[in-house]
């Protein structure tokens, strides 16, 4: 009964899909043609194109410019390796400027100290941009510092362009300059400004300015040809310096120096004290070295700051020692000029170079001042004196501002002629000294007067002497008194 009823079904099913599928024979024949269209369409032009575009680059790797065309670019074959039969030549060494650090929209010119900058963009030819972007030598700025080393002014004639006055003021200057000499000492001081723009030539922040690195006219080795006094002179600008400190002429400092960490109160001359006030420096050192034991003390100092603070107090401690046996120059009072310390070496042992207590003849303009050497300085720089003479000369004259930024003022230095034993200013005597000095050289003209100098130190106070008291005669016993009465 089932079979019969399953073949009925069959029997009764085929008629059903033979004519479903008469029905849509329109499909069996799309599907042929679409094969057709797929095998024919390659081998068509716009099949061609397709294909090609369908295999190009994304579009930021195919710039391409209506006047530059991309060109085609060739594989390249590289040859078998092969064993060189010769060394290769070796490729030269290239240095890169370390980067300056540079605020962001800043001018590099407004970061330049005095000197020009020429500047100016190249654009030679190059390979292809994917090459030259991991070059390290397509996209350079290249940074030249040229300086030209100047020439030493040697006759009356040049060292009169910087001050006319000196002709007239020193009758014996032609005598004295015909066989001049050059000065070691000049060539000595602008290579060791070299030197020191070969190291700091990428720090911008402590480059010489070209105003300090031409600070030097001349330095000339002299001698008169009749007195035989040998002269050390150079011209240059001046700078100011106010150290120094002495107890015995001055017991009192404002606290705003005695606490300063800047302040030195040292100078190269000194002499033995000759009181027991102290030193008024000595407070303020005294406590720097309280003040780093506290700090030695703290948990949080770490062990190199202990180091140099241990190595600070036994400085400190020496400085001290110093001052209760020596007195010094006080740049507010005294009138000295600096000198490089590389002289104050070679005066030691070596004649006609100018040491520490030598006389000196300061001129600028029509005025002539006499001092002495009092300090040692760089030996990257010229010209600088006491606060004294700055304000002689200038009164605007401070720490923070030079009395004369020309190379106008000409420095007279007569090697050999400090005293000795070294002893406390006596400006009447400097006067007294360089007045001969300046004798043996020619002298000075009737119209010019050597400067005299006062004393400006504070005078102590006396103190006042003790009141007699007065005798008090006894009352007359023959005198009756009213009460008598």
């Amino acid at each position: 009964m089932s079979n019969l009823h399953n073949d009925t079904l069959l029997a009764g099913h085929k008629p059903s899909i033979t004519s479903f599928l008469a029905r849509i024979w329109w499909i069996r024949a799309a599907v042929f043609l679409l094969v057709c269209f797929a095998v024919l369409f390659p081998f068509t032009k716009t099949g061609k194109d397709a294909v090609r575009a369908w295999n190009r680059p994304p579009l930021e790797q195919n710039i391409v410019t209506k006047t530059s065309p991309s060109p085609e670019v060739k594989p390249i074959i590289k040859p078998p390796a092969t064993k060189p039969t010769t060394k290769p030549e070796p490729k030269p060494v290239v240095r890169y400027i370390p980067t300056i650090a540079i605020e962001r929209d800043m001018d590099v010119r407004n970061t330049l100290k005095g000197f020009g900058l020429k500047y100016q963009a190249n654009f030679p030819k190059g390979k292809q941009a994917s090459i030259e972007r991991n070059r390290k030598d397509s996209y350079v700025a290249n940074f030249s510092l040229d300086v030209k080393m100047p020439a030493p002014a040697t006759t009356a004639e040049q060292l009169a362009k910087i001050n006319p006055y000196l002709i007239k003021m020193l009758p014996g200057l032609d005598a004295l300059t015909e066989k001049s000499k050059v000065s070691p000492f000049y060539n000595k001081l602008y290579n060791n400004k070299a030197a020191r723009l070969k190291r700091e030539v990428l720090n911008l922040g402590k480059v010489l300015t070209s105003h300090n690195f031409y600070d030097c006219e001349t330095m000339l080795d002299l001698q008169h040809p009749d007195s035989g006094r040998k002269v050390f002179l150079f011209q240059a600008d001046m700078d100011v310096v106010t150290d120094g400190s002495d107890g015995d002429r001055l017991e009192k400092m404002p606290d705003a120096v005695v606490n300063s960490t800047f302040y030195q109160p040292f100078t190269s001359y000194s002499w033995d004290k000759v009181t027991k006030k102290k030193n008024p420096m000595v407070e303020g050192w005294e406590q720097r070295i309280k003040n780093a034991k506290e700090e030695l003390a703290l948990a949080s100092t770490t062990s190199e700051r202990k180091n140099w603070l241990r190595s600070r107090m036994k400085k400190l401690r020496v400085g001290i020692d110093e001052m209760k046996i020596h007195s010094f120059l006080i740049a507010e009072h005294d009138p000295f000029i600096v000198i490089s310390v590389d002289k104050i070496i070679a005066a030691r042992t070596q004649a006609g170079v100018p040491g520490v207590g030598d006389y000196v003849a300061v001129i600028y303009k029509d005025k002539i001042y006499p001092a002495i050497v009092g300090d040692g300085g760089p030996t990257f720089k010229a010209g600088e004196s006491s606060l004294r003479l700055a304000k002689q000369i200038n009164p605007q004259a401070s720490s923070y501002s030079r009395p004369v930024s020309t190379l106008g003022v000409t420095y007279i230095v007569f090697p050999g002629t400090a005293i000795k034993p070294r002893a406390a200013p006596d400006y009447d005597l400097w006067y007294e000294e360089c007045t001969k000095l300046l004798g043996e050289i020619g002298g000075l003209s009737p119209d010019y007067k050597l400067h005299r100098w006062e004393d400006t130190l504070p005078k102590p106070k006396p103190e006042p002497e003790p009141e007699e008291e007065s005798a008090v005669e006894p009352a007359d016993e023959s005198t009756s008194s009213p009460s008598d009465n």
